[in-house]
């Protein structure tokens, strides 16, 4: 009754002036009440309607169809008035209604709480509505034209021939059900939010017109299903409903649940519900799903692909990302209480496309925004110093309270009560004076707020995107020769090409930097590749080290990316690639390359091109913001063995030793490597051989941080001119 909007307070009262006796008689518990003739035919109608109706109870909607049966009956005169009638009352009950328990028997679990359509017998808010056509998908759906016409949803922007093509797909005569396609945090959902609000817009083709787009909450039909078949009970009262209505589109979020959803041993599962009304056109519904998902679940099954028409949805650009935050930022504005600059919108896009590679625009965009909003917000609240009084002053007026209560000083506790009261009043009118306040000095999100929260989602130091590159680029130079000692040409050159690449001189699709360190043990090649680490990323933590001389066989290359499908390991990824999955910042180091298996070189290949490597499972990881060094000392033992000769060290021959070596280890490297390899190098850089000086000043070094580790011992370190020569000789 409540369902066909009928106040039952109203019609209880109106029934009991009507039936009001003028001498009522008092009747004893024992003495039996005798029934008149038309109650007892409306009692035997009441088992012959809950027959009809195959209900294995006779429940209170069966007595309430036998009453409206009886035309002459004071209730069925009262209904009728209130347009109520046996018929409309029927298929209330016939098309499903949460409260009719012909479509879900209502259980009782170990506690006696009751389990139904609605909970059993405490109605929701939408029963108390007036009549609808759908009532068992209003409880298990979300209306979401209902919730474009009420303004809850976020404006759509672009996505025009998505759209489009959705509306196109849904116009056709048969097959008409499209499947949004596309990576997780694409727009999916939002395409179909679009629609909705297309719809109520009349931005659509006639046909579409009066359309109700309803999201299906699976997991809410699927909760509570104790016993067999009750699952199936409800899927069945939802395709009734929606074959009775042909107004209505369902959307399905992560559709490939449906495979399976309910499903127990020999019954059937939601998606071979759902096939046969597909293929006949009885419903009309839009899927959403990410590519992994659609291939393993749906695209498995033949019959359910084909009733679906797919729409990929490919991630925004940079350009319609902007258009996008710009138009939803006014509601994030509201809830933060906050302003966003347009400088902080483009940082939201550009810094979050270039560090965040793993997730996808828009939705990486709308994070950053939401979560710079948040951080501003909660980082400027300051509570004024009147409310926190006031707090106190309740915290205190509370024990006194309790006190006086402990104590059985009632009337005093009774004052007390009232001066919280009147405390907690006070507060409330403050804070809402706090608000206003708030609402009109709102704080400002700028790019370099962005750029926090980005380097908070990331791991990489704030420094590195929000400083002025070009200042600290200046003085890498500087900064790597005071801890790489003798080797100023090897830096010149690593330094230079880190320069081109942020001056955007290189291409983005490739890795910052790759070199080849070339040259004899122990003169710094390796020291440069942490203390490149370290300046870069404010860490050496962000120092990705592979010993490539564990690689020399050809069954242990597919460690670098992954075992392949079948073979031990398969499911935990690659040694390389997960490591850079990790930290898709920061610095790769291929010791001694020149030891690997030459298999290692291919696959090497799409690193130095692309900038990404795809692993056994199938996932690109990205190598964009790396700098691949590989060292290796080859050549160094023929330029030992042969040396360049007796005579004099002049400077004509000093140069052309120098083009000897350079010439030396040019050839041993076409030798080792295939030239497609080397091609793809950005630079060959060769390491001096260190003199005394050299050494001299990196054994200062060294022994700077053995004079810290003893001064915290409490003593102190000297060591003399010839023990330094010693260490320099021997070392």
């Amino acid at each position: 009754l409540l369902n066909q909007g009928i106040d039952l307070l109203v019609l209880k009262g109106s029934l009991e002036k009507s039936i009001k006796v003028e001498n009522p008689i008092a009747v004893a518990d024992h003495e039996i009440i005798p029934l008149l003739r038309s109650t007892e035919r409306i009692l035997k109608l009441v088992y012959l309607e809950a027959k009809s109706l195959k209900s294995s109870t006779i429940d209170s909607e069966h007595l309430l169809l036998a009453i409206l049966k009886d035309e002459n009956a004071l209730v069925t005169r009262f209904l009728s008035e209130l347009d109520v009638d046996y018929q409309s009352v029927r298929r209330a009950v016939e098309a499903g209604m949460p409260s009719a328990k012909a479509d879900f028997p209502r259980e009782e679990d170990d506690e006696g709480q009751s389990f139904g359509g609605n909970q059993g017998k405490g109605q929701s808010p939408s029963s108390a509505k007036p009549s609808s056509d759908t009532p068992v998908l209003d409880n298990f759906g979300i209306d979401l034209t209902k919730a474009a016409e009420e303004g809850r949803l976020d404006p759509v922007v672009g996505r025009e021939r998505e759209i489009e093509r959705l509306a196109q797909i849904l116009s056709r005569r048969k097959k008409n059900n499209p499947v949004l396609i596309g990576e997780p945090g694409v727009g999916k959902s939002a395409i179909a939010e679009g629609l909705a609000l297309r719809i109520i817009k009349k931005n659509v083709s006639r046909v579409l017109f009066n359309k109700r787009v309803v999201a299906l909450d699976l997991a809410s039909i699927v909760a509570g299903t104790k016993y067999r078949g009750q699952f199936e009970e409800r899927m069945k009262a939802i395709l009734n409903e929606l074959s009775k209505n042909d107004n209505i589109i369902l959307f399905i979020d992560e559709i490939h649940t449906i495979v399976g959803a309910g499903g127990a041993t020999g019954s059937l599962d939601a998606a071979n519900m759902l096939k046969p009304a597909l293929a006949r056109g009885e419903i009309q519904c839009i899927g959403a799903t990410t590519l992994d998902e659609y291939r393993q679940h749906i695209e498995k099954d033949g019959a359910l692909e084909r009733r679906f028409q797919k729409v990929i949805v490919e991630p925004t650009s940079i350009e319609e990302t902007i258009h996008i935050l710009h138009n939803i930022k006014e509601r994030y504005e509201e809830h933060h209480n906050v302003i966003y600059t347009d400088d902080a919108i483009d940082a939201c896009v550009k810094l979050t496309n270039r560090y965040i590679s793993d997730r996808h625009l828009p939705d990486k965009a709308i994070d950053a925004l939401d979560e710079s909003g948040s951080r501003v917000h909660i980082s400027n609240i300051v509570v004024p110093e009147k409310i926190l009084s006031l707090e106190k002053q309740l915290e205190d007026t509370k024990k006194e309270k309790m006190m006086a209560v402990k104590n059985q000083n009632f009337e005093k506790a009774a004052s007390f009560r009232d001066r919280e009261k009147d405390l907690l009043d006070m507060i409330d009118l403050e804070k809402k004076k706090w608000e206003k306040e708030l609402a009109v000095n709102r704080e400002t999100v700028d790019a370099e707020k962005v750029a926090e929260v980005v380097a908070m989602m990331t791991g990489v130091p704030v420094q590195r995107i929000a400083q002025t590159e070009g200042t600290r680029l200046l003085k890498m130079a500087d900064e790597l020769s005071g801890s790489v000692i003798g080797q100023n040409e090897a830096i010149q050159k690593v330094v230079r090409s880190i320069q081109r690449n942020r001056a955007g001189l290189k291409d983005p699709n490739k890795p910052i930097g790759t070199f080849i360190f070339l040259g004899p043990t122990g003169v710094g090649k390796t020291q440069l590749a942490k203390v490149l680490a370290k300046f870069l990323f404010d860490t050496t933590d962000n120092l990705i080290r592979v010993d490539m001389s564990e690689y020399m066989e050809k069954f242990s290359v597919s460690r670098l990316v992954g075992a392949p499908p079948g073979y031990v390991g398969y499911e935990e990824g690659g040694q390389l690639t997960e490591k850079v999955r990790r930290k898709p910042y920061s610095v790769v180091l291929l010791d001694e390359i020149e030891k690997a298996h030459p298999d290692v070189f291919h696959i090497l290949l799409q690193v130095l091109d692309e900038g990404q490597l795809t692993d056994s499972l199938g996932r690109r990881v990205d190598f964009r913001n790396t700098i691949v060094i590989l060292t290796s000392n080859i050549g160094t033992r023929q330029i030992s063995e042969f040396g360049h000769g007796v005579g004099f060290d002049t400077s004509a021959r000093k140069a052309s030793k120098d083009e000897q070596t350079k010439s030396i280890l040019q050839k041993a490297l076409q030798k080792t490597f295939a030239p497609e390899f080397l091609n793809r190098i950005d630079d060959v850089i060769m390491f001096n051989s260190l003199g005394k000086e050299e050494i001299n000043k990196i054994i200062d070094l060294e022994l700077k941080g053995l004079y810290d580790r003893v001064k915290t011992l409490g003593y102190q370190l000297k060591i003399a001119t010839t023990a330094r020569d010693y260490i320099a000789d021997r070392g």
